[in-house]
């Protein structure tokens, strides 16, 4: 098996992956929150910083690209090649509004005669590995047979997909039978992403297609971030002193790399929107958490959740 970190835009950058790395199993690739180029131009300082090879210690990272011009996705890929990449990701998944809005991320599967020139022009340029996150389509499933036909026409390294429609954003359950049609008539490897948040959840979907050896994980990763080690059954709880020291370092690291206090507090206020869900009596210290405005009070919570509260066994992230 294998099991991806999926990027989580403002939460799994190289300080939570670094992290993820050195305390528990470590996912065999983690995707970075998306880059958007600028053709002839350096890579903006906040993604140029997340996927620079100093900042990267060990884990292995396939930077993810989102835009609809092919001029910018080549520039980019030249730009991470020199930096020594050998991978990189195209992201045809994101369902943000701003983002759909200009025709990229989910919202470029509308137009697929745009996309088919897109790729062709990609990959008959491509000097690395190029996968593609993609959904099942912009308003319907009916869409993703004929973006199957697209996508079997190039030589992607692997077809990561979502079986939700940007319409469905994040609501409801994955479409089974459109991952398995994919599946299916996919000439290239598939991985599936998708409400993987607990050990029963990749039981079902693994039981569901066997076939497939690739599974993206990435709210359930989040939330627990031992979860990989239950799945390969390293071990069946979350070690509460192993969750507390990762905390720290990402908490230190994070003070390192941003200024000012408040700064800090709510980069660490998002990473608890996740991590809340698998502790006791959630709601009273997500609660508590939230509404801390100065770090003291912060450190002063987190203290008495690890103290008083205990991490659910089988608990994993809880959709809204």
């Amino acid at each position: 098996m294998k099991f991806y970190m999926a990027p989580l835009e403002g939460i799994t950058g190289y300080v939570f992956r670094n992290a993820h790395y050195e305390y528990f199993h470590p996912a065999d690739k983690y995707f970075t929150p998306f880059i958007t180029p600028g053709l002839n131009s350096s890579l903006k300082s906040k993604a140029l910083k997340d996927v620079l090879p100093e900042n990267n210690h060990g884990p292995f990272i396939v930077p993810q690209i989102l835009t609809n011009r092919a001029d910018e996705f080549i520039y980019t890929e030249k730009q991470l090649g020199e930096m020594g990449y050998t991978e990189i990701n195209l992201n045809l998944g994101c369902p943000s509004g701003t983002v759909v809005a200009k025709g990229r991320g989910s919202g470029f599967l509308a137009f697929r005669d745009k996309l088919d020139a897109f790729l062709d022009e990609i990959y008959s340029t491509a000097e690395m590995k190029i996968s593609i996150k993609t959904r099942l389509g912009k308003e319907s499933a009916e869409e993703f047979e004929a973006l199957l036909d697209i996508y079997n026409q190039y030589p992607l390294e692997e077809l990561i997909i979502h079986p939700r429609t940007r319409e469905d954003y994040y609501r409801g359950v994955p479409n089974d039978e459109a991952f398995r049609m994919g599946a299916e008539k996919s000439r290239c490897p598939v991985c599936y992403n998708g409400n993987i948040f607990t050990k029963e959840d990749y039981r079902s979907v693994s039981e569901k297609f066997p076939e497939t050896d690739g599974f993206m994980i990435g709210r359930g990763l989040v939330a627990n971030p031992a979860l990989l080690d239950i799945l390969w059954n390293e071990k069946d709880v979350v070690d509460k002193a192993l969750l507390r020291k990762f905390h720290d370092r990402v908490y230190a690291d994070y003070g390192e790399m941003l200024y000012g206090g408040i700064n800090l507090l709510y980069k660490m206020k998002e990473l608890w929107n996740y991590m809340i869900c698998i502790f006791s009596d959630s709601k009273k210290y997500g609660k508590k958490i939230r509404k801390a405005q100065k770090l003291k009070d912060y450190q002063r919570i987190v203290d008495a959740l690890f103290e008083e509260q205990e991490i659910i066994t089988g608990a994993g992230y809880q959709p809204n």
